[in-house]
């Protein structure tokens, strides 16, 4: 039976099939851009960070803030103690846009991670080019050979690469394939169930060599606590944020428990 993430995953390659760009264009337009604002450096420091996303719905909740103005929400973020922004950009599924990621990182300083399903190489450079800090690998759609193309190219344009897994053959893979930068799903993109517990233990495996994120599930102080008992530098939350009142707030709220 076909899943949330098989459906996602067959739109966004067919795409990537009828994208006849030469990649060695889109690798010296990427080459040539200022330096990115250092993703992963910002989220090693003392204590847990926080990654702040800016999400309009989801396939498994719909809408969650279909209405919100993106420079307003990353201001509000920045305020609330944000390390990162996170931007969906894909609109099919999740409603969002590369206007959406450079609308805010114009409003802020912080670093921003395209959160999208990477699934060719121009989709590298894309995100370099269209000015985001890091670029999401979810381990669960690419082969090792992929995996690892593509975080050699994001090296090569200077793009961090956040490397998503689920469980641990995924983290292994990772491992293997050179990733620093790991972030821990406790949403199965194929159920989209959450296991909070599950992805604790996962991160409290990984070497303390990486920058751990914990990804999903985060609802409270509580479930932040839980995950930097674990040994996690950052955690990113997204529906939590945008469906709060004041995000501002509930982001501080995040903050003051990972201090």
């Amino acid at each position: 039976m076909a899943t949330y993430l098989d459906e996602i995953l067959a739109a966004h390659r067919l795409v990537a099939e009828e994208d006849t760009r030469p990649l060695g264009e889109l690798v010296e337009a990427a080459m040539a851009l200022p330096p990115c604002r250092g993703f992963a450096r910002a989220l090693a420091g003392d204590g847990l960070s926080v990654i702040a996303e800016i999400k309009r719905r989801s396939p498994s909740r719909g809408d969650l803030a279909p209405g919100l103005v993106p420079s307003v929400v990353a201001k509000a973020y920045e305020s609330g103690g944000a390390a990162c922004l996170s931007v969906l950009t894909d609109e099919a599924f999740f409603g969002g846009s590369v206007g959406d990621l450079t609308e805010a990182r114009a409003a802020v300083d912080l670093p921003v991670l395209r959160k999208d399903f990477t699934v060719g190489s121009n989709d590298i450079c894309d995100a370099r080019i269209m000015g985001a800090d890091a670029v999401l690998l979810i381990v669960a759609a690419l082969s090792d050979t992929e995996l690892t193309t593509y975080l050699s190219l994001a090296a090569d344009v200077g793009i961090d690469a956040l490397v998503e897994v689920h469980d641990r053959v995924e983290a292994e893979r990772a491992l293997a394939a050179g990733a620093t930068l790991v972030g821990v799903n406790a949403r199965d993109l194929r159920t989209f169930e959450v296991d909070l517990e599950g992805a604790a233990g996962l991160i409290a495996e990984l070497p303390g060599t990486v920058v751990r994120v914990a990804e999903s599930g985060i609802k409270s102080p509580t479930d932040a606590a839980l995950v930097a008992s674990a040994g996690c530098d950052a955690v990113l939350v997204g529906e939590h944020l945008v469906t709060a009142g004041d995000p501002a707030d509930a982001l501080k709220e995040l903050v003051a428990a990972c201090s």
